[in-house]
């Protein structure tokens, strides 16, 4: 009897560990794919957020550009209520220097009256000097014939304190009117010149 017991005893243990063995592997396959699916949830959340922020963002940005071109568009309906073009004067200003003027300050008249002036830091000069053009004045005339005079003051050749006035007399029609303050070096003169000229 003793050696019956003893013999079913190794089978018993046998059985017992291939059972062990079968539930210790289910359950980590179990944690395995729970973990998996953890981390697949995990992953998805944090995709859906990015997606969000990216959505967000470039909400953001079309929103700037449609607000950027909506104050451009009032800006130009601003002047075209507050300077009509039967009433609009503007006046801009553009060097072509190099060795013999550095401006200083321009002051602009019309028909006698101060209507604009401008001190020059060198970052703005520098930008005039690559080819910008700066807006000096704009502003309401009435139709008929009409002066402006535009004083410069700088420095003149060997860095010598320099000032000159220039005139011009024009006639205002029914269309706006733009005239351009030009500053440029004369070779021939070994000077600056300065002069009005009449945008078409």
């Amino acid at each position: 009897m003793y050696n019956c017991i003893f013999s079913v005893i190794p089978k018993l243990f046998t059985t017992a560990l291939v059972l062990l063995s079968i539930v210790l592997f289910s359950s980590s396959q179990a944690s395995d794919v729970s973990s998996d699916g953890l981390h697949n949830k995990l992953d998805d959340d944090l995709n859906n957020k990015l997606d969000n922020k990216q959505s967000l963002d470039l909400a953001l940005q079309d929103l700037k550009k449609q607000v950027l071109a909506l104050n451009r568009d009032l800006f130009i309906l601003e002047e075209e209520l507050m300077f009509p073009s039967n009433t609009q004067l503007a006046v801009f200003l553009s060097l072509d220097i190099g060795e013999f003027f550095k401006l200083d300050a321009v002051t602009v008249s019309v028909d006698k009256r101060e209507v604009a002036s401008h001190l020059y830091t060198d970052k703005q000069l520098d930008a005039l000097i690559r080819g910008g053009v700066q807006r000096l004045y704009l502003g309401n005339i009435k139709s008929g014939e009409h002066e402006i005079v535009a004083v410069f003051t700088g420095r003149g050749p060997n860095d010598r304190d320099y000032r000159r006035a220039t005139s011009f007399t024009f006639n205002k029609a029914s269309d706006a009117k733009k005239l351009e303050l030009l500053i440029e070096d004369s070779t021939r003169l070994y000077q600056p010149e300065f002069s009005v000229v009449e945008w078409n």
